[in-house]
């Protein structure tokens, strides 16, 4: 198993991982609860969600309005009503071996503050792959259904589900004016075999390209979610229901009770449903339903757990996005073996070098695979994997499944070598030290990553550059115009052509052509940032070129820094750590700018070390002419200190902060430290203002700010 991965370290670190969990994890809810179209295994999602219940956990300021503990599921689909729930779509934690049921079991004791031989019941179901549904009876008659969306807003499906025979119309005279039922809509697996297989010949019969379903769960939210209802009522659904939402009165006062009254009233509610009056009898029934997974009519990845007692339920209420009643004990992946017959390098966007197992076809789950990941190359390193080699599969309701033991032995067979050159353009692939990944070089020539690339090089923090949004580059791409930066200053030879686009008049392209052309003399630490130098970030290129001045002068440090690791050689009896102390130290000298590690001199070495970096680069400077940069740093009170910027910037963008306190003669740091000279804090300044107090850091706000630019003439 990897080590996990250290908590960050500051503020400013936990809140950008924060950032960027949130936004993948929503992106990865999107792919699985609205497209029905999952890109990770539900194993890599829970260790997203994970970490950033960890981060949180550490720095519980930080905690996002967008974040993943606060939000279910994800927003509803286009296509389809919106309707708010009347009580939200809770989600439930996941629980992995059973020390984590014992602690669930814990918790509820501490928290309802229970004597320790206080009886906690629990009841115990298969927790069933399907697309969650709420059905809401109002005068015992069906009047709306809508599936989870985000837990707080679903879609309405009341047309569609009318269609499945397992819903019932009407509930039963005496059950409450108001009852909303939950539970899952699903295809059975034979089902969802039938399924594809008549998809498969209507495709073939009509010559059109077929539409085959990757799962059945995928195949039951596709089908529930039509526009059409006529759709779904040639589709097998089944209904399996095991809770409510809102409800004018309740039928029995615990959990079992009112799933006995749902059974009474005609609802499915699955066979191996179970009161559990001790933990273990709930793990007991965790075991037995696990034993018999495969032979179930429909897929499921675990059982579930919940506090039987109702009152107590309610006293013990939610957290974030999941009650504290409920507990989801999901199952080890199910394993099979194939052959892997090939492994193809992928590049990424980022330039990141990704193998992937191309496999003998093997269902796996119900799902037939054909591909596997690899992550890297120390994983294929660890597994010791080559083509031909007789493989086990692992996969638990996965999209994705995962190579986890090799059956063939490694004697007398060379090892895979995992190329050192881009796949795509040929450039070097390395990997920096204390990384995993392995990363083409060749960003700016990439045909992988070009579409990024370029996108950033125009961004607004690199040259701004209005009118080349991303559609826009894409399609410039694909006519064969864009491939490098430099192109982009030839689009003006293409005007005519621009013309004849669908779209595109007169006065767009000619806007267009006068915004390039507004940045043939761009700020040079601008476009240095924008070519995209691994490490090199908006302050790096802003620190190196107040250091070197010219861009001309970055291309020399990087040949003297190429020269300099040719020429460092480990001394007689040196270790390999210790070389690379000793060449990282003389990189950083050689720099010779406080603020840049050896990290960007080999990130600059590993640039200017590609032959097809350099010639990109020589076509852009014949392209742009950048003037010297220079920093008239006027004379301040913040002259020669650290300044930290905080909290919402109400008057000006975060980098217009950090370009006036340099224009004052001040250093900008991201962290608040025993080196800092002052503080400038917006609202929600939170922890830093708090530690600059502890120091007893001067601390203005952002009016004070301005009074001190101001002062500075």
């Amino acid at each position: 198993m990897a080590d996990t991965p250290a908590l960050p370290r500051t503020d400013e670190e936990a809140a950008a991982e924060l950032k960027a969990l949130a936004a993948e994890i929503a992106y990865h809810n999107a792919r699985y609860h609205t497209d029905d179209a999952p890109e990770i295994s539900d194993g890599d999602y829970d260790a997203l969600v994970r970490r950033n219940t960890a981060i949180e956990a550490a720095f519980p300021a930080l905690v996002r309005p967008d974040s993943p503990s606060v939000r279910v599921g994800a927003a509803p689909a286009a296509h389809l009503a919106k309707v708010a729930h009347a009580r939200p779509m809770l989600s439930l934690d996941n629980a992995f071996a059973d020390e984590d049921v014992a602690e669930f079991v814990g918790r509820v004791r501490r928290f309802l503050s229970l004597r320790a031989d206080e009886p906690v019941a629990l009841t115990a179901e298969p927790k069933i792959d399907g697309l969650s549904c709420s059905l809401r009876y109002e005068n015992r008659r069906l009047v709306r259904a809508l599936t989870r969306g985000d837990g707080a807003v679903g879609e309405d499906v009341t047309a569609n589900v009318l269609t499945i025979a397992d819903i019932p119309r009407e509930l039963p005279a005496g059950a409450p004016d108001l009852f909303e039922v939950r539970g899952e809509v699903y295809m059975e697996k034979a089902a969802f075999a039938a399924l594809n297989a008549r998809l498969l010949a209507e495709a073939e019969a009509t010559s059109r390209p077929a539409r085959q379903f990757a799962n059945p769960r995928n195949a039951a939210a596709g089908s529930l979610r039509q526009k059409d209802a006529a759709v779904t009522a040639a589709r097998p659904l089944r209904f399996l229901g095991h809770g409510w939402g809102e409800a004018s009165d309740l039928p029995a006062d615990t959990q079992a009770g009112v799933v006995a009254v749902l059974r009474d009233w005609g609802f499915p509610i699955a066979d191996d449903f179970a009161r559990c009056d001790t933990t273990d009898d709930a793990l007991a029934v965790y075991r037995a339903i696990e034993a018999k997974r495969a032979d179930l009519p429909f897929d499921i990845d675990g059982v579930v757990y919940k506090v039987d007692r109702l009152d107590w339920q309610g006293r013990l209420g939610t957290v974030g996005r999941a009650p504290r009643w409920g507990l989801a004990h999901k199952f080890p992946a199910e394993r099979a073996q194939t052959t892997l017959q090939a492994i193809d390098i992928q590049v990424g966007r980022t330039g990141k070098l990704t193998p992937v197992a191309r496999l003998e076809p093997v269902t796996v789950g119900g799902v037939v695979v054909t591909n596997a990941t690899l992550h890297n190359a120390d994983e294929i390193a660890r597994l010791g994997v080559r083509p031909g080699d007789r493989i086990v599969l692992q996969r638990a309701g996965d999209v994705i499944p995962q190579i986890v033991e090799n059956l063939t032995a490694a004697e007398h067979r060379a090892p895979f070598v995992f190329p050192d050159h881009c796949p795509e353009c040929g450039s070097e692939a390395v990997r920096e030290e204390g990384e995993v990944d392995i990363r083409c070089t060749g960003g700016l020539i990439c045909p992988a990553q070009r579409i990024e690339r370029l996108k950033h090089f125009v961004s607004r923090a690199a040259l701004d550059i209005d009118g080349l949004g991303e559609k826009t580059i894409e399609q410039f791409v694909a006519l064969g115009w864009l491939k490098e930066p430099a192109d982009i200053f030839r689009l003006k030879d293409h005007r005519e052509a621009m013309l004849a686009l669908e779209g595109w008049k007169a006065k767009s392209v000619d806007n267009l052509i006068d915004a390039i052309e507004a940045r043939r003399e761009p700020d040079a630490a601008r476009l240095l940032f924008g070519l995209g130098i691994r490490h090199v970030g908006a302050v790096t290129a802003r620190d190196l070129l107040k250091h070197y001045t010219t861009l001309a002068a970055i291309r020399e440090l990087g040949e003297a820094l190429i020269a300099l690791r040719d020429a460092t050689t480990p001394a007689l009896g040196e270790d390999a750590g210790k070389h690379r102390n000793r060449l990282d130290k003389a990189i950083a000298e050689r720099i010779g700018v406080a603020q840049v590690g050896a990290a960007v001199g080999h990130a600059l070495a590993d640039f200017f070390h590609e032959p097809h970096n350099v010639e990109a680069w020589d076509d852009l400077m014949g392209q742009v002419t950048p003037p010297d940069y220079v920093v008239a740093a006027r004379a301040s009170e913040v002259s020669g200190k650290t300044v930290v910027f905080t909290g919402s910037l109400e008057t000006m963008s975060r980098d217009e902060a950090k370009a006036q306190a340099e224009s004052l003669g001040a250093r900008v740091s991201g962290s608040v430290s025993t080196k800092t000279d002052l503080l400038v804090a917006g609202p929600g300044a939170g922890s830093k203002a708090k530690k600059a107090a502890e120091l007893g850091i001067k601390v203005v706000d952002e009016a004070g700010w301005q009074a001190i630019v101001a002062a500075a003439g």
